[in-house]
């Protein structure tokens, strides 16, 4: 027998009680400690003598210190056909290793023989009968997750490997296959040697009658080694993949080394989705250590196949099934969606136990009064879900609801376009290229950086099967029902925190309904402004994130900061303003709690979240923002995303929710003011409906003072964008009214009757709007190719040398250009260009084509990459006359009699369009992929079964 001990004194003394009463005798017995900086030498000595214990150095391997002890037993003169292999927190049951010895005498082909392993200390919970590895290198069991030992293991199984904890294996089999392998000096070394055995024809077998109770000290990190150090899980990985590389029989084993390769992304993202980025590292650490050293590889490999006699099917026999893998994937997918519902039970039990802490009577009742109405309808055993579903009003008028949005929504399916949006790009490239690129070849060259918004549209045509216009469509889609469910979230809880008893229903429903069409009564949504689509879908759940400042456990709240300000940079991506609103009220709550709370400055959980949420949105965006000021577009912060010119509401339209008359008839929204004042009545919940009044009026106030200001472009100039300013009024008064509506107790028969006919009334404000929104439909159009000839836009899209100048209006009223090039101005380029300075010396150039062209002026357009000008209808005579009778322009047909075009006779060129690489951009690119993944793991909720 052979014992290794390292800093084992935890489980020794049992450990060796357990050796003492084995009930076969063991004839050697020798003991090797690898520098143990405890007393386990010392328990060793005392158990063996001096004679029988090896002591080596810490940094032994155990392959080496199982060839230490064995060259002890030699030297003892030991001969034996047996050699037992234990850990020092491997304890043997006093019938183990007669077990073993009976299951060989009844099996005389098992040359290798193993125990099966409990758990130590519960004694009852299975570890392992015999191991496997599958294709991806997990270790595999074949025991269930938490199995128990019930006595239904009883038969031997011939296995691929068994654990060397207990391993009972032939002497000369050991010396044949050279021991374990050095190249494994701690983790996976009993699975490569099971493997090599099964090459070379020898048999392993698991005894389940031979029991060992097993600490797994080094696996579960109770103990560190120099052979551990700090990275377990990479020691454990690196391993698994020597040991299947190593052992493959496979002739293309490097395709399967890249197969790994990709695996090893596919479980670092695993690991990043349950916030183990530690884990993730390692992964690919160990996968770069292992074929960063192909020539080891190589040795390994020629020194099996030099060994290896057995047929190889018999071999792939034992090794896990290869479907084995997938189950595992949908058990992690399994696994989070568990630990996303039960953090979300988390917080409602709390959110409960504050109600019951707060009113009990009220709240016992309400719960009682629930589980009657639930027994007597018999919907918990007797009904199945579509039967709740449609004996429930509010279901049903929900599912109503939702089914209306999708109809009103008719008009976004295909391509479309509209006065705030330009038409998606033919490829899902085209927006990654947009968002990476630091020069872009549009109109004349510039240097400003693509809209954030871009980002999102670009993962979401990704994952669309790379379709832009899909993208685009699934937003429009989907926004005002995603925003309706986000609107519920909040306002349940909002409910809940205002009264004990919370909101009902039936409140919520008109709630949610009246801010998910928002969006689409003031007109954002008709004209395509996906922009403030975009932060009216996310703006609510924004606010239910951000009430996780409010939670009483530190670590929530700083969860809470962190999908806060995820959410922040998605809402700021489509209205930048949202930022710079949220920073001005944090900076004011923050000042105010260290006004009021002098003690909150030392709990910087208390204020800390907050801070963190707001610095979050310009790292996630610095690739925009910073550049966009170095580029003097800076008036970008202040836009929202689509086309310019922007409409401007004023106070009025602000409470009315519209943009100047671009949506619904003005008096739907007149009602919804009305409701918010008569909020105030009730004295319950009149402060946190005076919040609600606060943060409208100071919007309202906002907006009229931004109102006034005016951005100058190069084309036009138009005042900041106050998409979001809208949205937050309307959330407030919305959320005013149902706070106050849960104010009113006990009325009378006149305030209910008054109360009975202001519900009705109510209704007008999301039914008008939904009814409006499925009538219209929205006038989403794809008006792509307007003006210009197609073999023009076809020539277009040969290369970015083939521009065409477009230029509009006449001389006496004065004229405009545009330069077109690839498939046209789409969404994200049309900001790009809106914010990109003017090139005087190329309007010097158009303004002398209009009066007095030239074949100089000819000859600057060509280099320019300009291959047609087009005047569009109705063109100017004058200026056409002129272009007529220029050398080097040759008059091209157009579809339009009204039109006029010239082709530019003259080589292109495509140089002067090419700008310089901004490595600033790069470096900001990458800090914004590592923050994103970093923000996303600090969202994510633990699912790590390793972690206590």
């Amino acid at each position: 027998m052979v014992l290794v001990s390292h800093d084992g004194e935890r489980w020794l003394p049992t450990v060796l009680e357990g050796l003492a009463a084995q009930l076969a005798p063991v004839a050697h017995r020798v003991a090797v400690d690898t520098g143990s900086k405890d007393a386990s030498a010392d328990l060793l000595d005392q158990a063996f003598g001096s004679d029988c214990v090896v002591a080596a150095p810490a940094t032994t391997t155990f392959p080496a210190a199982l060839r230490a002890g064995l060259d002890r037993l030699d030297l003892l003169g030991a001969q034996t056909e047996w050699v037992w292999v234990l850990h020092d927190d491997a304890n043997p049951h006093p019938e183990a290793l007669l077990a073993l010895l009976a299951g060989a005498a009844d099996d005389p082909e098992a040359d290798v023989l193993g125990p099966l392993l409990r758990e130590w200390p519960s004694l009852k919970r299975l570890l392992e009968l015999g191991v496997t590895i599958s294709r991806t290198g997990r270790r595999e069991t074949g025991l269930e997750r938490g199995e128990y030992d019930q006595g239904q293991y009883s038969e031997p199984k011939h296995v691929l490997a068994v654990n060397t904890a207990g391993m009972l294996v032939r002497r000369r089999v050991l010396d044949k296959l050279g021991g374990l392998d050095d190249e494994l000096p701690i983790f996976g070394n009993d699975l490569d040697f099971g493997w090599r055995a099964a090459a070379a024809g020898h048999k392993t077998v698991a005894v389940p009658q031979a029991v060992v109770f097993h600490a797994e000290a080094a696996h579960r990190g109770l103990r560190r080694t120099p052979l551990t150090g700090r990275h377990t899980h990479y020691q454990e990985r690196r391993a698994a993949l020597f040991t299947l590389l190593a052992n493959s029989r496979s002739r293309v084993w490097p395709l399967h080394a890249v197969r790994l390769g990709f695996g090893t992304l596919v479980r670092m993202l695993g690991f990043l989705v349950v916030r183990s980025p530690g884990q993730a590292l390692d992964d690919l650490a160990a996968y770069l250590g292992v074929v960063a050293h192909p020539g080891e590889l190589l040795a390994a490999r020629r020194a099996r196949r030099t060994a290896a006699s057995a047929d190889p099917r018999s071999v792939s026999a034992l090794l896990a099934p290869r479907w084995l893998p997938y189950r595992q994937g949908l058990d992690a997918v399994t696994d989070l969606t568990t630990a996303l519902t039960q953090s979300a039970s988390d917080v409602a039990d709390r959110r409960r136990a504050a109600a019951a802490a707060a009113d009990p009577s009220s709240f016992a009742a309400r719960r009682t009064a629930e589980r009657e109405r639930l027994e007597d309808e018999d919907v918990v055993e007797d009904t199945g879900i579509v039967a709740r579903l449609l004996t429930n009003p509010v279901a049903v008028l929900l599912a109503l609801t939702v089914l209306a949005m999708v109809v009103g929504a008719r008009s976004a399916f295909g391509h479309v376009s509209g006065p705030g949006l330009s038409p998606a790009p033919e490829h899902w490239s085209d927006w990654w290229s947009l968002h990476l690129s630091s020069w872009h070849e549009l109109g004349l060259g510039t240097a400003v950086p693509a809209p954030p918004y871009v980002l999102p549209m670009a993962l979401l045509s990704t994952v669309l099967w790379g379709s832009p216009s899909a993208a685009v469509s699934v937003l429009l889609v989907l926004a005002v029902p995603f925003s309706l469910w986000g609107a519920w979230r909040f306002l349940r809880v909002a409910g809940r925190l205002a009264t004990p008893a919370g909101a009902n229903r039936w409140l919520i429903l008109w709630g949610s309904s009246s801010y998910a069409l928002v969006a689409v009564v003031s007109g954002a949504w008709g004209q395509g402004r996906i922009g403030t689509v975009l932060a009216a879908a996310v703006l609510p759940w924004l606010a239910h994130a951000a009430l996780g400042f409010a939670d009483p456990e530190a670590d929530r709240r700083w969860r809470a900061a962190w999908r806060t300000g995820l959410l922040l940079a998605v809402v700021s991506c489509g209205t930048p303003l949202a930022w710079l609103v949220a920073a001005l009220v944090g900076v004011v709550v923050v000042v105010l709690a260290f006004t009021l709370l002098p003690g909150v400055g030392r709990d910087r959980s208390a204020w800390g979240p907050p801070v963190v949420a707001l610095a979050v949105v310009p790292v996630l965006l610095a690739p925009w923002w910073l550049p966009a000021l170095l580029h003097g577009a800076g008036e970008g912060l202040l836009l929202d995303g689509g086309l310019l010119p922007l409409p401007v509401p004023d106070g009025v339209e602000l409470g009315l929710g519209r943009f100047h008359d671009i949506g619904a008839p003005w008096w739907l929204g007149v009602l919804l003011p009305v409701l918010a004042v008569l909020a105030l009545v009730p004295r319950r919940t009149r402060i946190p409906v005076l919040i609600c009044w606060v943060v409208t009026l100071v919007s309202v106030l906002a907006a009229v003072a931004l109102g006034r200001v005016r951005l100058d472009l190069a084309a036009l100039h138009t005042p900041p964008g106050l998409g979001f300013l809208l949205l937050v009024v309307q959330a407030a008064l919305i959320t005013a009214v149902v706070l106050g509506a849960l104010g009113v107790e006990h009325p009378g028969r006149r305030l209910h009757a008054v109360g009975a006919v202001l519900a009705v009334a109510a209704v007008v404000v999301p039914l008008g709007g939904l009814a409006w929104f499925v009538v219209d439909g929205g006038d989403l159009t794809d008006d792509r190719d307007a003006g210009i000839p197609a073999y023009m836009v076809q020539s277009s899209e040969l290369g970015p040398e083939h521009g065409i100048l477009v230029v509009r209006g006449t001389v006496a009223d004065g004229l405009s250009y545009a330069v077109r090039r690839d498939d046209g101005v789409t969404t994200g380029e049309d900001e790009v260009i809106d914010l990109t300075g003017e090139d005087h010396a190329f309007t010097e150039l158009v303004q002398q084509l209009a009066a007095q062209p030239s074949p100089e002026a000819v000859d600057q357009l060509a280099a320019r990459g300009i291959q047609y000008i087009v005047l569009p209808a109705p063109a100017d005579g004058q200026v056409a006359a002129a272009l007529d009778a220029t050398a080097g322009l040759e008059q091209a047909s157009a579809e339009n009699r009204s039109t006029r075009a010239w082709q530019v006779d003259r080589p292109l060129s495509a140089a002067y369009l090419d700008g310089p690489r901004s490595w600033l951009r790069v470096g900001l690119l990458v800090v914004q992929g590592l923050a994103i993944l970093a923000v996303l793991v600090l969202c994510a909720p633990t699912t790590d079964r390793s972690r206590p």
